[in-house]
């Protein structure tokens, strides 16, 4: 961990404003779901990324992960994501985190393109053990299990040039299911980057 960000109260307004609970983002923000646009980040030249935490809104004790890839040669299918490095195991239900907690994810290289997961309910708060096993949303729309194209997309991005930030709202169910309320704001995060 390192040192917090501030969570500005404007910041955070504007989250609930565009993300409220249990409110379907198709309905409030149908430009959000409708963006071929995706939460990865593509390094062009040697870049430190930091991930902070911002804030949850769930029943799941869900983890949050990154994954790497060549730029030129994403990942087909969720199979083909060989190794996932976790940022946050319990970002969930109950977190110990608090809005800013900020990780030193790594130092990238040119030509790589990192990826973010949401493992659902992964966090195992008696036995303090992730599981691996846990159903992955990511932030390349193809990855996740949907068939439907258009029911794929379980993170949306959000600018706030206002503090020049892009949040990543993640979704944590699949949105086939019944009892997927389309809110996004399951995890919120955001990623930075110091140019090297």
């Amino acid at each position: 961990m390192e040192t917090p960000d501030v969570i500005s109260d404007s910041l955070t307004l504007f989250l609930h404003t565009t993300l409220p609970e249990s409110v379907n983002l198709g309905i409030k923000h149908p430009e959000l779901l409708s963006t071929s646009a995706i939460g990865d980040v593509i390094i062009t030249q040697p870049t430190t990324l930091h991930v902070t935490f911002v804030s949850e809104g769930t029943i799941y004790k869900n983890a949050i992960a990154f994954y790497t890839y060549p730029t030129n040669n994403p990942p087909a299918a969720a199979t083909d994501i060989k190794l996932i490095t976790y940022i946050f195991p319990n970002a969930g239900y109950k977190t110990a985190l608090v809005a800013g907690d900020k990780v030193n994810i790594g130092t990238f290289s040119a030509g790589t393109s990192v990826g973010f997961v949401l493992l659902k309910n992964a966090w195992n708060a008696t036995t303090q053990t992730l599981n691996n096993d846990a159903v992955h949303f990511c932030s390349d729309d193809v990855l996740n299990p949907e068939v439907n194209p258009s029911l794929k997309k379980h993170v949306v991005l959000l600018d706030y040039p206002k503090e020049n930030k892009t949040l990543l709202g993640f979704e944590d169910i699949d949105r086939t299911d019944p009892y997927c309320d389309d809110d996004f704001n399951d995890v919120v995060i955001y990623v930075t980057k110091d140019i090297k």
